[in-house]
């Protein structure tokens, strides 16, 4: 028996996950990004990532004909940048400040991490591409995510022992 599609969206809506906004170029150089849920790392040695691309996002095509991408992994304070890069079309790059990565890839100011990679694989699965990437560079920088749970934007809230292991909560 299938499962209906209100049904597993609302299911895996109880995932929190972290929100990062997924960056490549064109053939022609010009940038391309959509907001991003579904990322997670595959391998330490060799350090690898995945993430998921919707088929109909242009950044696809940006991805297959660069064979690079970049991970900005956001915090608390940039919703507004999720809310920009999950519109669908051009007009969401249009006067966005960003910054030039160490490979020339373009990164999310701000961003409590950026991951540069390099193309290792890709799979068509369903209505979505999976892109797995080998790690080229990475920078962080301390601070709290921005997350995503329920169809909506969550913080964590502070506790008493904020930063450390089990200090924060949602």
């Amino acid at each position: 028996m299938s499962v209906d599609g209100a049904s597993f969206r609302r299911a895996l809506g109880q995932f929190a996950t972290g929100v990062t906004v997924v960056t490549t170029r064109d053939a022609a150089g010009q940038p391309l990004g959509l907001t991003v849920s579904a990322f997670c790392s595959v391998s330490l040695a060799p350090p690898l990532v995945l993430v998921c691309i919707d088929h109909r996002s242009e950044a696809n095509r940006g991805l297959r004909e660069s064979g690079v991408f970049a991970v900005s992994v956001l915090g608390e304070g940039q919703e507004e940048v999720s809310r920009r890069f999950a519109e669908p079309g051009a007009s969401k790059l249009e006067g966005f400040g960003f910054e030039s990565g160490r490979f020339g890839l373009p990164l999310v100011p701000g961003a409590l991490a950026h991951v540069e990679c390099r193309v290792r694989s890709f799979h068509e699965e369903g209505d979505h591409a999976v892109w797995v990437g080998e790690v080229r560079g990475a920078t962080a920088r301390p601070g709290r995510p921005l997350l995503h749970h329920a169809g909506g934007y969550r913080r964590l809230e502070a506790g008493e022992n904020a930063g450390k292991p089990g200090g924060d909560r949602l």
